[in-house]
């Protein structure tokens, strides 16, 4: 495994950035946070554009209900659904910034000793 390597005397931010792991970290949340947002706005913009633009969710779902409220309704399940997506996947991100934070304190005992 990659540590980081120290370019001056002093440990950097710009050092921990150039890590191998810091870059794995950086991937793996865009990987997850990009769809997600991209998902998030999709859903989110499609309701003011299906009222303002087409008459599809004025119809009654249930009783006087209309499927505009249903899909109201359902952005709050989907907000719900994707806190708790990330708050699981967070764990992964958790434990490589545990590893990066072990590599600086490593990388710190290094420079001390010399």
């Amino acid at each position: 495994m990659e540590g980081i390597a120290l370019r001056k005397n002093q440990l950097t931010y710009s050092d921990v950035a150039r890590s191998e792991l810091f870059r794995k970290l950086m991937a793996k949340k865009k990987r997850f946070i990009i769809p997600m947002t991209l998902f998030f706005l999709a859903y989110y913009f499609t309701l003011p554009v299906l009222t303002s633009y087409s008459e599809v969710l004025n119809n009654r779902a249930v009783g006087s209900i209309s499927w505009a409220w249903v899909f109201a309704f359902t952005q709050f399940i989907m907000t719900w659904a994707l806190c708790s997506l990330y708050s699981r996947k967070s764990k992964t991100f958790d434990a490589l910034c545990e590893e990066i934070k072990d590599q600086v304190q490593a990388a710190e005992e290094r420079r001390a000793d010399r």
